[in-house]
């Protein structure tokens, strides 16, 4: 094999291949498990054949990959336009450019790209006469953090008539987008891609309503049950109450708890179940069982916005652990298990 020259022009694996090795065995093995199988084998194949790499190219690859990365993430924060104005200031017009073009191939910005840098409250004002579509149109593309926030908001019928709206939502064509936001902003951030865009469904209704307070939430649930008990079912499925601690496992459970601060436990066990109090301080040690249910004894009235905090950071601690792996929550399926 014969040393990669300097000036040698790589494909983007030889590229990937070199920045795994520049890294090293312990770092480039936590990159591989992020990557699929296929990569993984791809990848490998391209180190095994990569051969001597001379200092210099392998200098050049990684300011690329460094350049790169760092535009990304500044479109990813604010848009293209964004990234450009940062980019050229740090690097100069010319250097941006050539940042940016070698992204062109894999840029997507998304639509409404210019409200993810946008308040909540300006957002509610530009959408508060518009129709119910639009509305769920839009928080379908934007962050589902300022999502919630804008429609814990909305007057309680239009909550859930666009809540309905955004879990049955499925594709839109992009001229109907690039109408929806000529109104919102006469300058655009971003181009539109020409296919069209899927966006929405129940996956982005769960992710909202994980955003918003337990109030909105039970007032979201219950319309959509008397509207449409299927899909009200499904939402419930794909999403986790406090309630459903039930459901987990003794052993999730401990791992919850590890997680929970006391004082936010025994809040959220006030005015709950003798089912949900019962699962839980089973899976605590004696003592500190014997303290929660002191606390609950002398709390005295506590607010219900109280309780409903201390249950969504409860709830909050379940979802994060549940992405990681630590814990399975069960969706009521038969195959959320292998025995």
């Amino acid at each position: 094999m014969s040393t990669l020259k300097p000036d040698a022009k790589l494909s983007g694996r030889q590229k990937a291949a070199i920045v795994l090795v520049s890294l090293g065995r312990r770092a480039g093995a936590e990159v591989f498990r992020h990557l699929k199988d296929d990569e993984i084998e791809e990848l490998t194949l391209e180190i095994a054949g990569l051969g001597p790499i001379s200092a210099e190219l392998k200098q050049r690859t990684i300011q690329e990959f460094y350049e790169t990365a760092v535009a990304q993430n500044y479109i990813t924060e604010g848009g293209l336009a964004y990234a450009r104005g940062v980019l050229e200031e740090a690097l100069g017009a010319d250097k941006a450019n050539k940042v940016l073009d070698r992204l062109s191939q894999s840029i997507q910005v998304s639509p409404f790209e210019f409200l993810r840098r946008t308040d909540a409250s300006q957002i509610l004002n530009a959408v508060a006469n518009e129709h119910p579509q639009t509305v769920a149109l839009i928080l379908a593309y934007i962050p589902s953090e300022t999502a919630g926030q804008v429609i814990s908001s909305l007057p309680d019928d239009i909550q859930s008539e666009v809540a309905m709206r955004l879990a049955l939502m499925d594709r839109t064509a992009p001229e109907v987008i690039h109408e929806i936001e000529s109104v919102l902003e006469r300058k655009l951030s971003s181009v539109i891609n020409q296919d069209f865009t899927t966006a929405g469904g129940v996956k982005a209704l769960v992710e909202v309503l994980g955003a918003v307070d337990r109030g909105t939430e039970r007032t979201i649930l219950e319309s959509l049950e008397e509207q449409s008990p299927d899909l009200a079912d499904e939402v419930r499925r794909l999403m986790f109450l406090f309630e459903d601690i039930v459901m987990l496992d003794d052993r999730s459970i401990q791992q919850v708890l590890r997680e929970v601060d006391g004082k936010d436990l025994a809040v959220a066990l006030k005015g709950t179940s003798d089912t949900v109090q019962e699962k839980i301080l089973k899976n605590m040690s004696s003592r500190a069982a014997e303290i929660i249910k002191e606390d609950l004894e002398f709390m005295g009235p506590v607010r219900v916005s109280q309780v409903e905090e201390a249950q969504q950071k409860i709830v909050g601690v379940i979802r994060k652990l549940e992405e990681a792996g630590t814990i399975v929550v069960s969706r009521g399926g038969d195959d959320d298990l292998v025995a």
